[in-house]
């Protein structure tokens, strides 16, 4: 196992032995740990490459003098030192033993001078792997191998030491759930259940970028049910866990959840392959996961019980995107995420209108215009949003939404319908009505682009007569009243 693991090194091997000789030379001890091994154990080729020594900061600096071709210093402070050898990115890091503040949200860093010592401070065992460089000498104190092998997440001290030194590890235990998918010790999952309350001393920042990596993950429902199971997401995301207590109106053997899960579950299917065209929503899309685990968040407060036994959630679009707004902002997203995140959930309904094909070319035409930029990824989620087993009804769903984006495609074609513009400019408009910019003409902008909308390319001509007949409607133009 262990040759074929510096197998799967063999691209970078030669650099990470050159770079051990020259901290032998010197007197200090190198070994590349953590993910790198890990992967290398799992088949895979690892994008990082995080060293650790017994060289302080300084005397990392000295040993890669001359050798590396640009270095920065950044991580200093927590003993790391960063830099670029050819194509490589390297971080090595002093010996550390870790601690954190209880009552703040940084850590506190004090640096060791023993591998064991750094091995056993990590946050689980599959992470606490290292190669020793340059003799290759393989250091697994905890059985991280073998947890590996069985799919077993532990800490390699007791959990609740290694929780209360950076509660955030209680979430990375959830993405490793996802990334490797593996299970939790049972030891490991009561720690965390009570641990959760000490999530909050750590920032709104990590959190999210634990978030963040957890959803990424290739399939993130795992992760995502030991966040709900354990009550960390009570304390992150309680949007997660409150959505199990709706019953979905169109899936009675289904908790709002579970149905949230299956959505994700097809929409990362349906994404396209990295490095595709946008109109392909290539993956992983960060917007598009995010829309799909929340897009019925908005059911619980809007569920009523209607007569007959029946169950609506009116308006859980609308909701739900309001709710999702304010999480997202919690937990410091971007503002353009957060917009486009909501902007989803707010129209993943709205093709339910469409029915048997009745819809207009206006009503397709603000559909295609309200979505924007976002429908390639209005079009997955809503696809993904159909779980039913009904294969029929599934089937006539598919047709359907098939049914729309042909129309959208051919409107597309015959209006260029993603630079749909009133067929007057701004210039024109004020020229038209001799007014000048402001309130009055974003008024008249906006009616001609409801024309466009409504009644396709009618030609400037048509469009100034209508302008006018606007106008003459409003009170501004001194006609209005004259009849």
């Amino acid at each position: 196992m262990l040759r074929e693991a510096v197998a799967h090194l063999a691209p970078t091997l030669p650099l990470l032995q050159e770079l051990g000789e020259r901290f032998a030379a010197a007197g200090h001890e190198l070994a590349l740990v953590g993910g790198p091994v890990r992967d290398a154990f799992l088949g895979r080729v690892s994008g990082d490459l995080d060293l650790t020594t017994s060289a302080r900061p300084e005397q990392i600096e000295a040993v890669v003098a001359g050798w590396a071709d640009a270095r920065w210093d950044v991580g200093r402070d927590f003993g790391t030192i960063a830099m670029r050898k050819g194509a490589h990115t390297i971080e090595i890091t002093t010996y550390r033993a870790d601690a954190y503040d209880h009552t703040s949200r940084k850590p506190v860093v004090a640096f060791g001078d023993d591998l064991a010592d750094d091995l056993v401070r990590r946050d689980f065992t599959v992470n606490a792997m290292a190669l020793r460089l340059p003799g290759l000498e393989f250091v697994d104190p905890h059985g991280g191998l073998a947890d590996l092998a069985a799919r077993r997440l532990r800490t390699p001290g007791p959990p609740a030491v290694s929780f209360a030194d950076d509660p955030l590890r209680m979430m990375r235990a959830a993405r490793f759930v996802a990334q490797l998918d593996s299970e939790l010790d049972p030891g490991v999952a009561q720690a965390v259940a009570a641990a959760v309350d000490s999530l909050q001393i750590v920032s709104a920042e990590r959190i999210r970028d634990e978030l963040v990596k957890l959803l990424l993950t290739p399939a993130p429902r795992r992760g995502l049910e030991v966040l709900v199971d354990t009550g960390l997401a009570d304390r992150m995301l309680p949007e997660l866990p409150g959505m199990r207590l709706a019953i979905d109106e169109h899936h009675r053997h289904k908790d709002v959840f579970e149905h949230s899960l299956t959505v994700l579950d097809q929409a990362i299917a349906l994404e396209g392959p990295p490095g595709a065209p946008a109109d392909r929503v290539p993956g992983p899309d960060l917007v598009l996961r995010l829309a799909a685990l929340l897009h019925d968040i908005g059911k619980p407060a809007t569920r009523r019980f209607e007569p007959g036994g029946g169950v609506s959630f009116h308006h859980h679009e609308v909701v739900g995107a309001k709710m999702a707004a304010k999480r997202l902002r919690a937990l410091r997203f971007d503002k353009a995420t957060i917009a486009a995140v909501s902007r989803l959930i707010e129209l993943h309904l709205r093709f339910h209108g469409y029915g048997g094909g009745e819809w207009t070319d206006s009503a397709v035409r603000r559909y295609v215009t309200d979505a924007g930029d976002l429908l390639p990824r209005l079009h997955r989620l809503t696809r993904a949003d159909c779980t039913t087993r009904n294969r029929r009804k599934a089937a006539r769903l598919a047709r359907s939404y098939d049914s729309l984006e042909e129309r959208i495609e051919q409107l597309m074609a015959a209006e260029e319908l993603k630079a749909v513009r009133p067929e007057l400019n701004g210039n024109e408009i004020a020229a038209t009505l001799g007014i000048e910019p402001g309130p009055l003409l974003g008024r008249a902008y906006k009616h001609l682009l409801a024309v466009r909308l409504d009644r396709g390319p009618i030609g400037p001509d048509a469009a100034r007569a209508e302008l006018l007949a606007w106008w003459a409607r409003q009170p501004e133009s001194g006609a209005s009243g004259s009849d």
